[in-house]
């Protein structure tokens, strides 16, 4: 998760609705859990950082990112 994602619930509640991140992330949780999925859930506000997170996973199944403002800039995102 990129920048800003941990304001969900307090910036902008009338556009981004009350939901936290913590909340998307124990929705998920649950429901991977109950399907036998493990889930790593992350979120900073730097790009590099964010890289590294997709770098680092390297050969797992599967990898949702919700890159926020970067996919609108980041060339290594896209790369």
């Amino acid at each position: 998760n990129g920048p800003n994602l941990n304001r969900l619930g307090v910036r902008e509640p009338s556009i981004y609705g009350m939901a936290t991140l913590a909340d998307i992330e124990a929705m998920l949780r649950d429901r991977l859990q109950e399907r036998g999925y493990d889930l790593i859930f992350r979120q900073t506000n730097h790009e590099g950082e964010l890289v590294e997170f997709v770098h680092a996973a390297d050969g797992a199944n599967g990898v949702v990112l919700n890159a926020g403002a970067y996919t609108h800039t980041s060339v290594a995102l896209a790369d």
